[in-house]
Parts: structure tokens; sequence; C-alpha cells
């Protein structure tokens, strides 16, 4: 019982915290635009005279707490926004709820003097943290003409990507498993199409993406190396409103609008948005792309599906219900590869009258399963499906704010395996896990510091895994500030991808072994091998670095980090008989430093990036660095509008990358696979009976790919018609000088495959 009594106390601390009662007043609201009723994030807001002051969150909401009795003027700021005042009148105890609605300015707004997301930067920790908008992600030039996250990350700091056919996303030395990905607080268990160019996620229905990078906070587990968040936004409260949009690559549909329309600013209402796409390219490549892949085109297939149904309240209150249906082919010569996912949840937010405290909640299921059938190999199948259950309190002061909580996550695991021996890998488990944790932020002049814990109890493995995490901000002046972030991690879920593998389409997942696992280099069948003391796997992160507001529209960030993977369970796919263990322990490091710098300016957009970091595994007998390891990666990104209602718009991209290390090749051998048995003719059998074996070179990942670059352009047309109508135009092209790109390299064939060539494209999106 002793083991359980830290859940106990963090499960308890909310009630003691709700039971406080203060001697002064709160206001709280949220920020809309008037047309289109969406929430406004970073917009800023003032109290007139009492020099306070804070900015909105994501969904548009705020709160300001411990305000002196007394009437005030409040002021709501908004860049391209008219500016909002109000005067209210708060008595002791009071806790009033505001909603304000602001409406474009549609005269010059001249240069920007207020800045919500300025005022964020200074008052929160947001160590190794990039948020995401739509706005951002449309204005990178984008594969097909059609803006994708899928496409935004990979210009993101840190962050690698392997390839445009079935690349993976790799986040500061972490793999993919070791990165979490959300949506709308479903776990996604694969977020990227084959054709790597393209998500699941409809970039017109997201609000906002945190991707956080390494050292996030205790509100967040489950993962050893990195989260993305993604959060999806109401439909039109108002009116009817949709688009349809067309590329060779694929096509799109969005529709929204009001079940119960908001009639009147500061009421309730229920709408829905119902979003759609599915591929072309594998209709459209024989006419277009025939020279792609030597001729067979682009063999890549998709459909998504994604609904959501809101009911929003006058007082802040909202209870979302979502769900979505995603599946993905492969069809080629080398490889036959699908997989479906699907789920489905609901989230909650009260906002109560009477106290400080805001309350939210979430419910959700997810699946995936794959199933993979390579030349010469037998079929490889996984499947993952789990739930999720998360409460969740905030309580906002003055200069401090406490989040707190209690999730509860299940998944069952389904894999098959059969390796080169011809020795069956199977899994087919249940696990549990319970999580609490506590954040508290607190502002001491210029010092932000943000303390966390976390306690992580699993229950397939009967371990607790207590997690102490710390950010902080200094801000050394006006315009430069100190952050840094740490602590310690853990997860229960692995992956079966082999770091020899460079293609990997398929991913197969597992939960943390109940069988037996050694100590890093025991040799199982040796006399006193020493077994695991735990079968997590684990690691602890240090962040450190500064942001400097060099202009006021010029800001620069610079971030180094440190990550050590202390444990690594990987599949034991070298496994030569059935006594020996299923599961290996490696240990890992993962180091190096971003840099980043943004330029808004009225008709501009200039960004650049660049990462130089280490990434190195240890399996007990050799340091090695895995196939995503890349020493330099560097992206630029710029965009300009022309016209004088800025209806034209020019962006390009451009990406440079090291090369990925690989395994030489030493020799081959027939591989036969004795099918006659002791009558099987090894000397004057027909070699085509026979597989050919590999003989890799002793020392794992010692060669090094050619460097990676690739130029994309596009030009954008927007043609406005009606109150809300508008038709979007886009010429792109990806890989615009058709630099041949290694993808990988067949060793049995001897013939190197390169990554997609150059790809142009016209498309076409109409918004109503």
């Amino acid at each position: 019982m002793k083991k359980f009594l830290p859940l106990f106390v963090l499960i308890l601390t909310p009630f003691f915290l709700l039971a406080q009662k203060s001697t002064k007043a709160t206001l709280r609201g949220t920020v809309y635009d008037k047309v289109t009723t969406q929430p406004i994030s970073f917009a800023t807001i003032k109290l007139e005279g009492a020099s306070l002051g804070t900015s909105s969150d994501i969904n548009g909401f705020f709160s300001l707490a411990d305000i002196p009795p007394g009437t005030y003027s409040v002021v709501v700021s908004y860049l391209g926004y008219e500016d909002f005042k109000s005067q209210v009148t708060l008595a002791k105890g009071d806790i009033q709820f505001l909603n304000v609605y602001i409406s474009e300015n549609i005269t010059n707004i001249g240069e920007v003097v207020i800045s919500g997301k300025k005022q964020q930067a200074k008052t929160e920790v947001q160590v190794s943290k990039l948020q995401v908008t739509p706005k951002q992600i449309r204005s990178l030039p984008s594969a097909g003409g059609q803006a994708d996250i899928a496409q935004y990350l990979t210009v993101l700091p840190g962050v690698i990507f392997t390839g445009d056919q079935g690349g993976q996303l790799y986040i500061r030395g972490g793999s993919p498993v070791q990165n979490r990905i959300l949506l709308d607080g479903m776990t996604i268990y694969n977020p990227f199409h084959s054709i790597g160019f393209f998500s699941v996620f409809e970039t017109e229905l997201i609000r906002n993406v945190d991707v956080l990078t390494g050292g996030f906070n205790s509100d967040y587990g489950g993962r050893i190396s990195a989260i993305v968040d993604v959060k999806t936004r109401e439909g039109n409260r108002k009116r009817l409103s949709g688009l349809v949009s067309a590329s060779p690559f694929q096509a799109k549909a969005l529709i929204e609008g009001p079940i119960i329309p908001l009639k009147k600013e500061g009421g309730g209402s229920v709408s829905f948005v119902l979003t759609g796409k599915t591929a072309l390219i594998n209709r459209t490549d024989n006419a277009l792309y025939n020279y792609v892949n030597n001729g067979e085109g682009v063999p890549f297939d998709y459909q998504d599906v994604y609904g959501k149904v809101s009911f929003m309240s006058g007082n802040g209150s909202k209870f979302n219900v979502f769900g979505f249906n995603y599946d993905d082919k492969v069809d080629s010569r080398l490889i036959d590869f699908g997989w479906t996912s699907q789920g489905g949840g609901m989230d909650f937010t009260v906002v109560p009258q009477n106290s400080n405290t805001i309350l939210s909640g979430t419910l959700t299921y997810s699946g995936y399963d794959s199933k993979s059938e390579e030349a010469d190999r037998s079929p490889r199948t996984s499947g993952i499906n789990g739930f999720y259950a998360g409460l969740n309190f905030t309580n906002f002061g003055r200069n401090d704010e406490v989040k707190y909580g209690l999730e509860l996550t299940g998944f069952n695991t389904k894999f098959q395996f059969t390796n080169f021996k011809g020795i069956d890998i199977l899994q087919n488990e249940n696990t549990t896990e319970i999580a609490s944790y506590i954040r508290w932020k607190r502002k001491l002049g210029g010092l932000v510091i943000e303390p966390g814990f976390r306690v992580q109890y699993y229950q397939s493995l009967g371990e607790i895994s207590p997690e102490p995490r710390l950010g902080l901000k200094y801000n050394i002046s006006d315009r430069v500030r100190f952050k840094a972030a740490g602590g310690l991690y853990s997860q229960n879920l692995l992956s079966t991808v082999n770091e020899r593998d460079i293609v990997n389409l398929f991913v197969g997942f597992l939960s943390g072994p109940e069988s037996t696992v050694y100590e890093l280099g025991e040799v199982y069948n040796q006399p006193g091998a020493k077994k695991a003391s735990s079968r997590l796997q684990k690691s602890w992160h240090t962040v450190g670095g500064f942001e400097f507001d060099v202009f006021e529209n010029f800001d620069l960030n610079v971030e180094g980090y440190y990550k050590n993977f202390t444990q690594l369970l990987a599949l034991n796919r070298n496994k030569t008989d059935k006594a020996a263990p299923d599961y290996v322990i490696e240990t890992g490091k993962a180091y190096g430093i971003d840099f980043s710098g943004k330029y808004e300016g009225k008709r501009y957009y200039i960004w650049g990036a660049y990462s130089y970091g280490f990434v190195t595994r240890f399996d007990g007998v050799q340091e090695y660095p895995p196939v995503f390891d890349r020493r330099h990666n560097m992206n630029l990104v710029s965009t300009f509008q022309l016209g004088k209602k800025k209806e034209w718009e020019f962006g390009a991209r451009w990406n440079l990358g090291s090369g990925f290390p690989f395994t030489k090749t030493q020799g081959f051998y027939t591989n036969y696979n004795f099918n006659d048995g002791i009558g099987t003719d090894v000397l004057g059998g027909n070699f085509g009976d026979a597989d050919l074996g590999i003989l890799y070179d002793d020392q794992r990942n010692t060669g090094r790919l050619p460097y990676y670059h690739r130029m994309d352009i596009s030009l954008k047309r927007v043609i406005k018609f009606g109150k809300y109508g508008q038709t979007e135009i886009v010429a792109s092209a990806t890989n615009i000088y058709d630099r041949p790109n290694i993808f990988y390299f067949d060793r049995v064939r001897y013939a190197r495959v390169n990554q997609l060539p150059i790809l142009p494209s016209l498309s076409m999106t109409v918004q109503w």
C-alpha cells in the first residue's frame, strides 16, 4: 500500500486547493473573432490603472486573479484587430467572466506595437517548445500545393525526417516510438502516410500544434524523447461553410456549421465539422509522374476522415465529441504494406462560477493495425489499441499557476514476426498505466520557475517510476531571456524497428516485456548472468539556452541539449534459439545545439534553423550511430506577399542535411532454406532455390551516405468573391533542381534507389 501513497497525495491535492477562498477578485474570459467566432490566441488583456495584464492561451482563454476590488477598464488588443474596451466592477471574492468579440481592423495597422506572444515569452518557460499555427504551416511551399503539418515539422530545429517515401520522424535523438503524438488527447501511433509529404492531420482543422523536443514538464508522460500535441478547432458557430481542394497528389473537402447557432455574443451553441481527404497520386502518376521510381510511378494510396461536434456554453465551458478513421497502402515490387487506424473520444472543460480552478477531462480510444509482406520474407503483423482517461485541474493566481491531474492508460499489443532463423516472436499482452502529476509555475520578478513531479505506475510490470521535472526562465533584460529545463522520463512501449533498417514502412509495437531481460552486456546462458532490475525504457534530459529579440520582429533562439537514454529495449531479432530472450537492452546518448531565427514583417516571413547533433547507441559490445544520426541539418524558409491586397504570395524552402550512417557490406553467400532437409543439394543445387545472404561489416554504421539537399518553391494567387468566399490557386514544384538524393541502396540487386525527383503541381482550393 505504501507504494501508492504518492498517487493518493497528488490525487487529493486538488481538493485542498479548491477549498482555498480568496479575499480578492478574479476576471476571466475568452477572446473570439467576431466574424468566425474562433478563439484568438495570444491576445493581450490589460486592466488600465492596475498594472495587471496577461495574454490569452490557444483556446482564447485568459484569467487574471488576485485583483483588488474596484472598477477597472479592460482593454483587449490583438494585431490587425480593433481594440476592445469595457468597464467592470469587481467586489471582494468576486469572479466575473467576460466574453470578448473583436473585429478585424480595416485600416492600415502600421507597425507591430503590442504582441501577446512577446508577453507570453517573458512569462512562460517554453523550453524546447515550438508552437505551430495553421498560418505558419500554410506559409511553407508544399508538395502538391496543399499545406500539411508533415512538411512543416521537418523544418523545425532538432527534427530529422529520413525520407519522402516511408520516412520516419526523429526528434533530438529519439526514435518514432519514443515520441508521443496526440490528436485532441488521442494517441496517434502513425501520424504520417507512406508518402512522407502528408500526415493524417487536416491543416484547415488545426488550431495549434505544440512540439516539445525535450525537457517537457510533468503534465506529459509515457514517452522518453518528445511530444507532439495537435489540437483541432470547433466548427463554425454562425453559418454553414466549407472548402474543396484538388491537386495531382490528393483531393480533400471540409464542411462545418452550426447545429444550434450562436444567436448572441456570450450565448451557447452547438456546431460540427467534418473533413476528409483521399490520395490521387496513384491515379495521376502514370500521366504526370511516370518517371518516378524507375517507371513504377508513386504507389501510395490513403484515405482520411475526421469529425467533431462541439457544445459551447456562454461562460467558457465546453464539451467535444470526435472520431477518426485513417488508412494507408503501398503496393510496389519491393513491398506490399498497409495500415489502418481508428479512434474517437470526448473532452470537456468546466469553468466554475465561484472558483479559480478550471476543471478539464479527456476520454479517448485509438487503435492501429499494420501488415507488411516483402519479397522472400514472411508476413509481419502488428496491432495496438488502447484507451486514455485524464482529469486535470488548473488553478490561476496573479503570479502563479498550479496544474495537477490523474491519468489512466490501457493498451493491448499483438505482434507476429519470423526472424531469419525461422523462429517466431509473438506477443499478445494487455497493460495498464496509472499516473498522477503536479506542475507549479511561479513568477518572481524577472524569474519564472516551473517545478513539476510525476508518478507513473506500470501495472503489468509492477514498477513505479517517480519523475521530477524542472523548468525555469530568467528575463535578463526586456529582450534577452535565459531558459533551462530537465527531468526524468520513462515509457513501457517499444517498436520492432531495427537500427540496421533504412526503409521502415513497417513499425511493430510491443509493450514492455513481462519475460526476463538481462543487463546490458550479459549473456543469458552464462552462469551468474544478471537480470535487469527494470524493464522500462528510461531517459533524463538537460536543456539550456537563450531567447533574444534582436529587433521588434526578429527573434533568435539558441538551445543546447543532452539526452541520456539510460535504458533502451529492443526486439532480439538475432535470436538463434527458443531459450534466448526476446528482448535485449541498449543505452544511448543524444546531444547537440539548435539555432533558429524568425523575421515577420508586413509582407515578409523568413525562418531559418540549423542543428548540429550527435546520436549514439551502445549494445554492450560496440558504440555505434543509429541510422538517423545526422550531424548537420539546415532549413531556410521564406515567403513574400505581393499586390495591393497581398493577393500574390511566393514561397521557397531549402533543406540541407549531412548523410545518414549505414553498415557496410563485406560480401554475400548462398543461403539455402533446407526445405528438402538433409537431402538438400548445397553443392550442385540450383542457386535459384536459395536466397542471397548478406555478410555485414562487424562494425555497425561506419559508412555515410552522401549529403541531402532539396529546394521547393510555390506561387499562390488568392481571388476573393462575395463576403466569405475565396479561390486559392497554387503552382508548386518539389525538388526544383532535381537533386538525386539517395533513399537507400538495394544490396541484393546492387541498385541505388533515390528519393522523389522534381514533382511540379498545380492545385486549386475553393472556400465559402
